[in-house]
């Protein structure tokens, strides 16, 4: 029976530039362990082909992976800004439960001072969300729509067992729809929040490294 730390690799995982720029602005101490995050590229194909490829790498082996990055928020009421921790993703694919959804609302809670934080189900899409597109995602239970989580946790889980999660800052809303991704007035506020949200992580991460009995 050992009681010492696991030591075992994080992956951040998101897909855009302004994303990956936004995480590496972020506070980078306190990390449990080795830290990688990685831009995969846009989309849910991008995002298997990233993740499988830096997964088959035996060093990530029991690498814990979060997703995170933007996505568009479902529910009337949603703000750019607010974020998004999922209990589940899902897309045609299959379903993949998320670890320490409660841990990672606290920290974010915490890291993000006066941002609403929801939990539910985010799902996974090939193309942008708008309009009744939307309705029609919340209208399965769904809370959160992007590009890139489902495919990223699912392509996580397929190269082996391994804690995983999903934390997205919403940049578009029902009532604050955004032209394109570069129209970011919304966006700076997301930005802002993408930012901060490493040390959520850090915690969620540690927890993860507690002695094992």
């Amino acid at each position: 029976m050992s009681t010492q730390p696991v030591s075992v690799p994080l992956l951040i995982a998101c897909a855009l530039g302004i994303e990956h720029f936004a995480l590496r602005l972020g506070d980078r101490g306190g990390a449990g362990g080795p830290v990688t995050v990685l831009r995969t590229g846009m989309g849910p194909k991008a995002a298997e082909r990233s993740v499988s490829r830096v997964l088959a790498d035996p060093a990530f082996g029991e690498a814990a992976v979060v997703a995170t990055g933007f996505c568009a928020g479902l529910a009337p009421g949603m703000h750019p800004g607010d974020l998004v921790v999922a209990e589940e993703t899902r897309d045609p694919d299959g379903t993949v439960p998320c670890v320490g959804t409660d841990l990672l609302v606290k920290e974010l809670v915490r890291a993000a001072p006066g941002r609403t934080v929801h939990t539910g189900p985010l799902t996974g899409s090939d193309h942008v969300v708008r309009g009744q597109e939307r309705s029609d995602l919340l209208a399965t239970g769904a809370i959160a729509v992007d590009m890139e989580s489902a495919a990223t946790l699912l392509s996580a889980v397929r190269t082996g067992p391994r804690p995983v999660a999903a934390v997205r800052v919403v940049v578009d809303a029902p009532e604050h729809e955004l032209v394109r991704i570069g129209t970011l007035r919304g966006g700076i506020s997301a930005f802002r929040v993408l930012r901060s949200v490493l040390p959520a992580f850090y915690e969620w991460h540690r927890s993860l490294l507690l002695p094992r009995r």
